[in-house]
């Protein structure tokens, strides 16, 4: 009877009893596993106890930081503006001037000094595995961020000097803040002022038609701009992790209507947040039902002409798959393909690999067993995690403390409409890829076939972003080690989002950019880096001029789906799956 319960993909029989437990820990602990976060620190401990010479060493470091300060606490610089010891770059917590004045100079200043000695202790112990130490350098980190004096109302001089200035209504407001925030939480209405960005109204607002639905996603063909469009469509595979609108986010910042505008027919994937229903489709359901049966739309509609295809983050990595399996198959649809934000080597993935390793893959699929997929807030969890000074903890002081409302904006509006992703793609994706690596190493079948990613032949554009903390670009440039064919690299400023949509005009944008020939000589992401022109402004023209360049000359536009081959217009656009919660 317990066994019956098993999904058949499981790679070892797992008792129920488990499933309850970790199930239920895992609600609290937001999916993280407990045992391997004490894995993790008794392998940093045991072996920090075994070198003593280590631990006189953070003595020493803790004596003479304990003596700086001291000398600074009663010198005349503690009365002044120098510092014992300076933040690090990034980090915008104590740059008020208020932050500069006895006594809360030394009170920042002792927890900088703090924060540099765990730093010192949690890094460089001789013997521990390297991802048990990132574990216990962030776990670490962490709890100092808790610690900060800018989270409290005492400790904070910006906080005290607005209380007495409001004589206290800024707690007032900060508390009517935050019961507003708890009462959209448990409603699932998510984040006040979302309502002000309707999807199909402000957000996804470029008209199109959805030509196509199957149990997995919506495919919408968008409505032509120009008299002509070049012949050869663009078909947009977005990850899952996210709705797809992020590239149609409003008018004058929408990559999909700047397409549109520049004469090209594009097709984009809108995939159905999956619920317990959807809880068995895999990686290879995806890539059927997802890309394959798009590209047969696509092809049906405007026939006998090849695709553009472009796959963002994890839609990129899926498209990858796709596009090596056509590869292999003979299959010639593809004209181009552009990765945005993709990574297809996962040996060095970011700081996502903090939560991957065998321990926390088990716990994390018993704990989305019971409900068959992996929830919006266990997700978004993580990632506010990875950044939790810029994403808890300053928008706590803001809201809570300061008593101040963040304007709500387009792509926070965006990143506010979570999804969720099915129990078994979740799984195979993070053993296959994130943890096994199969992808580049040979271990990943089609179809009970090899894939080989170096079988593309079709030429590559690939987009990497200077800031991303997902998908660091440095991960996203080995594309050029695996690839045969031609591949253009453009490394663009800003992060994983907001670097991708970056609008004609961006002021504070700039790229660079490096097509390689096959057989030419590997250029090092450093070299690459270093060497490459910068560029001011957006990259979205870079891009659409390789496009044009790898297209025909301009035809009329083709017709809104094709009622005679069974794609007959459905809806208009944004569709039905993107407004499912």
């Amino acid at each position: 009877m317990f066994r019956s319960l098993l999904g058949s993909h499981d790679s070892a029989e797992v008792h129920p009893l488990d499933r309850a437990l970790h199930g239920g820990l895992g609600r609290f602990t937001r999916g993280l596993s407990p045992v391997a976060l004490y894995m993790a620190w008794l392998d940093w401990a045991v072996h920090l106890a075994s070198y003593p010479g280590k631990q006189c060493d953070l003595v020493e470091r803790a004596m003479g930081k304990h003596a700086r300060f001291a000398v600074y606490a009663m010198s005349h610089r503690a009365c002044g503006p120098d510092h014992c010891v300076k933040p690090k770059a990034g980090d915008h917590r104590f740059d008020a001037p208020e932050w500069q004045h006895w006594p809360f100079n030394l009170v920042h200043q002792g927890f900088l000094l703090s924060q540099e000695w765990w730093e010192s202790a949690t890094t460089n112990v001789r013997g521990v595995q390297s991802h048990n130490e990132a574990v216990v350098h962030f776990v670490g980190r962490q709890m100092l961020d808790v610690l900060s004096p800018s989270n409290y109302l005492f400790t904070n001089p910006e906080v005290l000097r607005r209380t007495f200035e409001e004589r206290g209504m800024n707690l007032l407001r900060g508390w009517r803040n935050f019961l507003e925030d708890q009462e959209y939480r448990y409603s699932g209405e998510g984040v006040p002022g979302r309502e002000n960005f309707p999807v199909g109204e402000v957000l996804a607002a470029t008209p199109g038609k959805v030509v196509y639905r199957n149990q997995l996603m919506e495919l919408i063909q968008y409505r032509p701009a120009t008299d002509k469009v070049h012949p050869e469509p663009v078909l947009i595979v977005p990850a899952w992790i996210m709705k797809y609108y992020i590239l149609d986010l409003r008018p004058g910042k929408s990559l999909i209507e700047y397409l549109v505008a520049q004469g090209h027919t594009v097709f984009a994937i809108s995939w159905k947040n999956p619920g317990p229903e959807e809880r068995d489709f895999g990686m290879d359901d995806y890539r059927r039902l997802g890309v394959m049966a798009a590209l047969d739309a696509v092809g049906a509609i405007v026939p006998e002409r090849k695709v553009h295809a472009l796959g963002y983050c994890l839609g990129g990595t899926l498209l990858s798959i796709a596009a090596a399996a056509m590869a292999r198959d003979g299959d010639e649809r593809l004209k181009t393909m552009t990765l945005l934000a993709a990574q297809i080597d996962f040996r060095e993935p970011g700081e996502l690999d903090l939560f991957i390793d065998e321990s926390q893959l088990a716990f994390l699929e018993d704990t989305m067993w019971r409900q068959g997929y992996l929830g919006t807030d266990q997700m978004a969890g993580a990632f506010r995690l990875l950044r939790s000074q810029d994403l808890i903890w300053s928008r706590m002081v803001r809201n809570y403390l300061m008593g101040e409302r963040e304007k709500l904006f387009d792509l926070m509006a965006w990143n506010a409409d979570a999804t969720r992703l099915p129990y078994r793609m979740h799984s195979e994706y993070l053993h296959r890829l994130f943890l096994h690596n199969d992808l580049v190493e040979g271990r990943y079948d089609v179809d009970g076939e090899p894939i080989h990613f170096g079988d593309i032949q079709v030429p590559i554009f690939a987009v990497g972003t200077v800031s991303d903390h997902v998908a660091p670009w440095a991960s996203t440039y080995k594309v050029n080690r695996f690839a045969r064919t031609e591949v253009t690299y453009l490394l663009t400023s800003g992060g994983h989002n907001a670097g991708i949509v970056t609008r004609p005009g961006h002021p504070r944008r700039q790229y660079q950019c490096h097509t390689r020939h096959p057989r030419e000589p590997f250029i090092h992401h450093d070299q690459f880096r270093r060497e490459m022109e910068r560029h001011r402004g957006s990259w979205w023209p870079a891009w659409q001029g390789w496009l044009a360049k790898r297209s025909g000359q301009p035809v009329k536009h083709p017709a809104m789906g094709a009622p005679d081959a069974g794609y007959r217009p459905l809806a208009d656009a944004p569709g039905e799956y993107v407004l499912e919660q």
